[in-house]
Parts: C-alpha cells; structure tokens; sequence
C-alpha cells in the first residue's frame, strides 16, 4: 500500500511540488518505484499477449511469457541507452542536478509512462478478444504505447524544470521580507465575490510563474525526440510482442527493417 500511495503521489504531482523539491532533488523509493515499473509492465504485457492466445491454434506459454518480459524490459533497456545523453543535455543547460536526482527523475518518468501503459490494459484486452486484425493491434498498441511515452516525457520536461527552480524559489522566499501588517481599519468585504483558490498545478503542468527558457525547452525536448527513436527502434529489435496468427512462435525476428517502416506497412495493410 505505501508503494501504490507513492504512485498515486507521483501521479497526482503531489512528490513534484516546489515546496517538495527545495533540495533540488525528488524524493521517491527507488528501488520501490522500479519494482513497481516492473509490475506494470507484466500487467500491460500480460494484456497483450491475450491476442496471440485467442487467435492461434493451440495454447503455449512462451506466448504468455514473451511479452509479459519484454515490455518493462523495453522501457530499461531505453533508458540504459539514452540515460548517458540525458545527463550531458541536463549538465549543457546549466542544471546542477546530480546523477542520482537525474536518475531519480527519470526512474519516476518511467514509473508514469508504465502507469498510463497499464491504464490501457483493459482496452487491449477488449481488442484482442473482439478483433482478428494482426494490423489493427499492431497500431493499436503503437498508438498507446505512444500516448504513454508523450506524458512520461511531459512529466519528466516539467518536473527537470521545477528541479531547477526549487532551491532558487526556495531561496527567495527565505530571504523575502515579512509581509507588512496593516492595522488600519479595512471596509468589508462583504458582497465581493472572492477569487477562486488557486489550483495546485498537475505533474505536467508548466509553472506560470517561472516559464522555461526557450534554449532550455529546446534542448530537453531533443532530448525527447532521441528517446522516442531508441525506444521505437528497441521495440523493433525486441519483437514480435504480439504474436501473428498462423506464424510459428518465436522469440525474437529476424532485424531487417525498421519500426517505422513496419508501422507504415501494417498501416496500408489494415486499409487496404
């Protein structure tokens, strides 16, 4: 339960407050977080893999397994590829995050990613059982790992920034002066409607207060840019995660190709 109300924190933007990240770094269980990556990603993989058992003769558990294993696997074996280069972008635009707040940051990122992943799982469950369409849940899933992987990178984009800003906001409002009481007597109030309380800001939202800076923008958002083509290309490298009708199970397919133009080709497939 403290795992989940940890998530819950995460998701909510609750652990990514400004008033929580004053030390420049987020504070989440690690190791906790990770193993919840991994359970989210057996339960995403898990949904998947109910299009291969419904559609195919016969029953075997590697069809089950395979992608309940390779989808967490995917999202790790992501970021053990673009980790090294996140750092040199974060320390290139004058962040002065360490290794582990990086790492702690993107170890959320991913948390979130797998948490929208598996909020889809049901959705490819209903699918997989009322489709006979390979293609079609080719897409499908394209489309919502993409979603998944656009929010993580909004939340990671927005919480690199409150990073950044928490110990400067912290800093001003240690040494800001006491706001000055006036004793003189005020009219009422009374029959003024009052402003709406202001809404805490989600975990990806941008802080109106302190906007980013265009450069920093540019460059965490090619950042993105390069983690969306590793993990597509790792998904390609990594496949079949589901498994098409009438082709012998295998692990892993041969590498020619790419992502792109498999996606391109089951999208005529599936309109044609």
């Amino acid at each position: 339960m403290n795992l989940v109300r940890e998530l819950d924190r995460i998701l909510r933007g609750e652990a990514t407050r400004i008033e929580n990240l004053r030390d420049g770094e987020i504070r989440i269980p690690v190791v906790g977080i990770c193993t919840a990556i991994f359970i989210l990603g057996f339960v995403y993989g898990f949904c998947m893999s109910f299009f291969s058992i419904v559609n195919r003769d016969g029953f075997e558990w590697p069809m089950l397994v395979a992608p309940v294993v390779k989808v967490p696997l995917l999202f790790m074996l992501t970021l053990l590829v673009t980790f090294p280069s996140l750092y040199v972008f974060n320390a290139l635009v004058g962040s002065r995050l360490s290794l582990l707040s990086l790492f702690r940051l993107i170890i959320a990122s991913l948390a979130v990613m797998l948490m929208v992943l598996a909020s889809f799982g049901p959705i490819t469950s209903f699918f997989s059982f009322s489709t006979e369409s390979y293609s079609f849940m080719i897409l499908l899933n394209v489309v919502l790992f993409a979603i998944a992987g656009i929010l993580g990178l909004m939340f990671l984009l927005q919480t690199l920034h409150r990073l950044t800003v928490a110990p400067i906001v912290e800093e001003l409002r240690r040494t800001a002066p006491p706001p000055a009481t006036d004793t003189s007597e005020t009219p009422s109030d009374e029959g003024i409607p009052m402003a709406p309380p202001q809404r805490e800001p989600s975990s990806i939202d941008a802080l109106p207060s302190h906007p980013m800076s265009s450069k920093v923008k540019a460059v965490v958002r090619i950042w993105i840019v390069i983690f969306g083509f590793v993990g597509a290309q790792m998904a390609w490298l990594m496949r079949p995660f589901v498994g098409a009708p009438g082709m012998e199970f295998t692990w892993f397919r041969p590498r020619g190709g790419n992502f792109f133009e498999a996606v391109w080709n089951n999208l005529v497939h599936f309109l044609n």
